[in-house]
């Protein structure tokens, strides 16, 4: 993959080499995320990030990274507040915004919506999300995290135990990681959902092409025995036609300490891509989980910067330029970015 100037668009962009190359540069980009040392490698330049559907964590995070680059950012959320809410097409703004900035993550509802802008915008576009479609960045962040937590044990994603847990049919970010999945070795995939919430055939299919397992059930005690990572999510009630029919799986799985305790493997890493949906109804990760070591949904947020930074840093080709555009940290940063 060319990354200099592309549109990251969809995880079907990258090659195992890619997504190596990746984690290379996030793993150079720690010390500038934990405020160790500053780099101003983008000043002067502007990350227009526009968020027409409901988001924290990702359009925090695409802010944060490139505001940690230096760099400048200009938010538009929400349809209402846009002139898309007038009528204006998804090429007429494209070609706007893409004049104020050097570059543009979004999100929007409509699944196919950041490809078709991308086509229209004169700058890099970085799909932050497109509906029930794909979410390419969080699916990158989720694999760095997988890597990072085994490899401690000296394991790599090749011949890793994974389930994933909850609505797999609407859940953009398993249907994203699963084919990032695809471009490793050996796999053991477990999908434990309903079946009306089933991860879609396709994807099921493109991963035992590529030659991995692939079991479905509905049974999360029986099934999370022998996994290394448990990935969680969330039922994706705006997907579904009313509050009423999401209502029907909430709650369906929850996983708790004592759950963990009686079923899961000592080390099995917890995932989620957040948010989890902490209602008493729903309650699929409980808040008892917050102690145990190897709850990773606060790492995985960590990460997301950082392969963030990775990706505007690959587009924008300033790699070799961060550490000649350093300068001193001058405040407080806390004692914590330094244990």
């Amino acid at each position: 993959m060319q990354f200099a100037g592309s549109h990251i668009l969809s995880v079907d962009q990258f090659e195992r080499a890619d997504i190596e190359r990746v984690f290379e540069v996030a793993d150079r980009m720690e010390p500038y995320a934990q405020r160790r040392r500053i780099t101003r490698v983008l000043e002067g330049a502007i990350l227009g990030n526009m968020f027409f559907e409901p988001s924290t964590r990702t359009r925090v995070s695409f802010g944060c990274a490139f505001n940690l680059l230096g760099g400048d950012v200009r938010e538009t959320t929400g349809i209402e507040s846009s002139s898309l809410s007038k009528g204006e097409s998804l090429y007429d703004t494209a070609r706007v915004i893409s004049g104020y900035s050097d570059i543009i993550a979004m999100r929007h509802p409509a699944a196919g919506s950041v490809a078709e802008f991308a086509a229209a915008s004169r700058v890099p576009v970085v799909n932050g999300g497109d509906g029930p479609n794909e979410h390419p960045t969080q699916a990158l962040l989720d694999l760095y995290t997988i890597r990072k937590e085994v490899e401690h044990s000296g394991r790599s994603v090749d011949g890793l135990r994974i389930a994933m847990i909850g609505d797999l049919r609407h859940g953009r970010t398993v249907h994203s990681l699963s084919k990032l999945l695809a471009c490793f070795r050996n796999v053991k995939l477990t999908c434990i959902s309903p079946g009306e919430l089933r991860m879609p055939g396709e994807i099921l299919e493109f991963l035992r092409s590529a030659g991995h397992s692939v079991t479905e059930t509905d049974n999360l005690e029986e099934a999370i025995g022998h996994v290394d990572i448990a990935y969680a999510t969330r039922i994706q009630e705006e997907r579904f036609s009313s509050p009423e029919e999401a209502n029907r799986y909430r709650g369906r799985y929850r996983l708790n300490q004592s759950i963990y305790t009686r079923y899961c493997e000592p080390n099995t890493v917890i995932m989620h891509p957040l948010p989890r949906d902490s209602r008493a109804e729903a309650n699929e990760l409980d808040t008892d989980l917050n102690e145990n070591p190897n709850l990773a949904i606060f790492r995985q947020t960590d990460n997301g910067v950082l392969v963030r930074m990775a990706l505007f840093a690959l587009v924008l080709d300033v790699v070799n330029l961060l550490a000649k555009h350093e300068v001193p940290v001058t405040w407080y940063t806390g004692k914590r970015f330094h244990d």
